[in-house]
C-alpha cells in the first residue's frame, strides 16, 4: 500500500488485485500505481438515487467502488480507505465539495473527478482550482465516468513512473530534480550526474574509473582524486552526517555505490 505519509495516496490493497509498481508523489511520499490492475474509487455523493446508480454501474464496469453521502464521511474514508480516485459530487450537505476538494488536496495528490448538477463555468473554474483533476456535469453517463476515471489513472502513472523515492531522498530524472524531505537540494551539473549514476542501480559498487568515464566523459583519463572530491561534496549535501553516509557508501579498495538503504 501506499506509504501512510499519504493518507489516501494512489494505492490498492496488497491482495493481488491487479500489478502495482511503487512510485512517489509530487510531495515525496511512496504510492502505488496500477498497471492494468481494478481502481479502487471513492464516491462522495449525497443524492442516494445517484450515489446506488454511479456506484453500480462503475461495479459493474469492474471498479472497486466506496461511497460516502456526506463531505464528513468522505474524508475519513479517504483516510481509511485509501482510493486510487475520487469521484466527488459538488453540493453536498455540511462540509461542500471544494472544501472537501481543497482538503484532499492540501493532504495528497490522489486524482479528484468532480460530478455536478452545475454547469455554469464560474463553478467548473472554482472546483479546477480547488484541486479538481477533472469535472463532469450531471447527468453523466457511467461510461463516461468510467472514461474519465481511466484518463486520470494513465496521466497519474505517467507522472509517478519518473519519480524515484530513496529513504528521504527523492529523485525527478525527468525534471533533474532532487529533494530531501520535500526540501530542494542544490546540486552542481557533475555532482548531480554523480547521484544519478550511482542511484540509477542501488547496491552496485562503482570504481573510480567507472565513474570518471561515466559521469566526467567517456574514456576520461584523470584523477581518481576528482571522484572523491565529488562524492564528499555530495555527502555534505545529502546526507545527514556525511561522516556516516546513507546514500553514497565507501567500499573500501573498489569504489562507491549507492546504499542500499
Amino acid at each position: 500500500m501506499a506509504s501512510p505519509q499519504r493518507y489516501a495516496r494512489c494505492g490498492v490493497p496488497g491482495d493481488g488485485a491487479g500489478l502495482l509498481r511503487r512510485g512517489i508523489d509530487g510531495r515525496g511520499a511512496e504510492r502505488d500505481v496500477i498497471l492494468g490492475g481494478v481502481p479502487r474509487v471513492l464516491l462522495i455523493e449525497d443524492d442516494p438515487a445517484v450515489r446506488e446508480g454511479l456506484e453500480l454501474a462503475l461495479t459493474r464496469h469492474g471498479h472497486r467502488v466506496d461511497a460516502a453521502e456526506s463531505g464528513e464521511r468522505g474524508l475519513e474514508r479517504i483516510r481509511a480507505d485509501r482510493p486510487d480516485v475520487v469521484v466527488l459530487d459538488l453540493m453536498l450537505p455540511g462540509i461542500d465539495g471544494f472544501e472537501v476538494c481543497r482538503r484532499i488536496r492540501a493532504a495528497g495528490d490522489v486524482p479528484i473527478i468532480m460530478v455536478t448538477a452545475r454547469g455554469d463555468d464560474m463553478d467548473v473554474v472554482a472546483g479546477l482550482e480547488a484541486g479538481a483533476d477533472d469535472y463532469v456535469v450531471k447527468p453523466v453517463q457511467a461510461r463516461v465516468l468510467e472514461a474519465r476515471i481511466h484518463a486520470v489513472l494513465r496521466r497519474t502513472a505517467r507522472e509517478q513512473a519518473e519519480l524515484e523515492r530513496h529513504g528521504e531522498l527523492t529523485v525527478d530524472r525527468a525534471a533533474l530534480v532532487v529533494t530531501k524531505r520535500g526540501a530542494p537540494v542544490g546540486l552542481t551539473p557533475t555532482e548531480l550526474r554523480l547521484l544519478l549514476e550511482l542511484s540509477a542501480t542501488p547496491g552496485r559498487v562503482h570504481s573510480r574509473q567507472q565513474l570518471l568515464e561515466s559521469v566526467w566523459d567517456h574514456g576520461y583519463l584523470g584523477d581518481s582524486r576528482l571522484v572523491d572530491a565529488c562524492v564528499q561534496r555530495l555527502r555534505t549535501k545529502i546526507e545527514d552526517d556525511s561522516a556516516a553516509p546513507v546514500y553514497v557508501q565507501t567500499v573500501r579498495g573498489f569504489g562507491y555505490r549507492f546504499g542500499p538503504l
